[in-house]
Formats: structure tokens, C-alpha cells, sequence
């Protein structure tokens, strides 16, 4: 029987590296789109140590490509010597028609792309999650909280009474 590899402390092998989680917060996602990145050696080491942060993260278009912007990823500590731009943009991996998709909601609806999460799918390649949303006001913004407040409290109810 194979033994399988000690794993070390700290890396993420399958799950979430990074997650926005003030997005779904500020936007009203109205879908989502599994995206792949084009990264280095070293920052897939990084995002396997779990550092990246997409808290000011977008996404957009670039001569016809999309293109994930200030996403932060800090350089590997490891002692490798290609060194990288933390804050630069990186190339997404999307079909011609996902692309364009996105580009039309991004002009025609005012729409904005916001990372979601980068995550390792189970073939161990890094992915970028991609919502598709509409800013919110501070009302809806409160709504939305007092909604969920509501679920919440309507689920303990359900709870303690059977």
C-alpha cells in the first residue's frame, strides 16, 4: 500500500488561499464564474502559505483579456531568486465566451467583476472565483444584514422548539 506524502505545516493543498469576504458584503453578486491565473512558481507558493489578500481586488479588461488587478500576493520567503511584483496584474484564463460575457455586463450593465476567493481546485491548480455585481447602497447594505440577522434568529427558534 502507497503512503501519502507528509504534508507540511501550513500549506493549503486543496481549499481557499484568499477570500474577499467584504464583497458579498458591498455587492449583490448576480453570478459567478470559476476563472484560472496565470502565476509563477513563487507565487503559487505563496498562495499555498495562504497570504494573498483580495480585499481591493478587481477585475477588468485588457486589450481584449481579463486581467486581475491589485490583488496582493506577497514574495515566497523560501530563497528562490525569481522575484516577483506583488500588486501586478495577472492574466485570467477564460473561454472567448466567458469573456466576452463579462466584458458586455461590465459596459452594457454597469456591472463590476470582483474576486470572490482564490482557491486550489482538487487537481491542485489555483483558480480565482469571479462575481459578477451590483454595488449597494448603505440601505440595502443595512436590509441585507437584518435580513440575515432574521434567518439566524429564525433558525435558533426552529431549533428550540423541535
Amino acid at each position: 500500500m502507497a503512503e501519502a506524502k507528509p504534508k507540511k505545516k501550513g500549506l493549503i493543498a486543496h481549499g481557499v488561499a484568499a477570500q474577499n469576504r467584504k464583497a458579498r458584503y458591498d455587492y449583490t453578486i448576480k453570478e459567478t464564474i470559476e476563472a484560472g491565473m496565470v502565476l509563477k512558481g513563487p507565487e503559487v507558493k505563496s498562495l499555498r502559505m495562504g497570504r494573498a489578500t483580495l480585499n481591493e481586488a478587481w477585475a477588468g479588461e485588457r486589450e481584449g483579456e481579463m486581467w486581475l488587478f491589485n490583488c496582493y500576493i506577497p514574495e515566497y520567503q523560501g530563497g528562490v531568486l525569481s522575484r516577483f511584483e506583488p500588486r501586478a496584474p495577472r492574466k485570467l484564463l477564460l473561454k472567448r465566451k466567458q469573456i466576452g460575457a463579462l466584458i458586455g455586463a461590465i459596459t452594457r450593465q454597469g456591472a463590476t467583476v470582483v474576486p470572490l476567493d482564490i482557491h486550489f481546485n482538487d487537481r491542485g491548480r489555483a483558480k480565482v472565483l469571479l462575481g459578477v455585481a451590483e454595488g449597494r447602497k448603505a440601505h440595502d447594505k443595512r436590509a441585507a444584514v437584518a435580513a440575515r440577522d432574521w434567518q439566524r434568529d429564525k433558525a435558533r427558534l426552529m431549533r428550540e422548539k423541535g
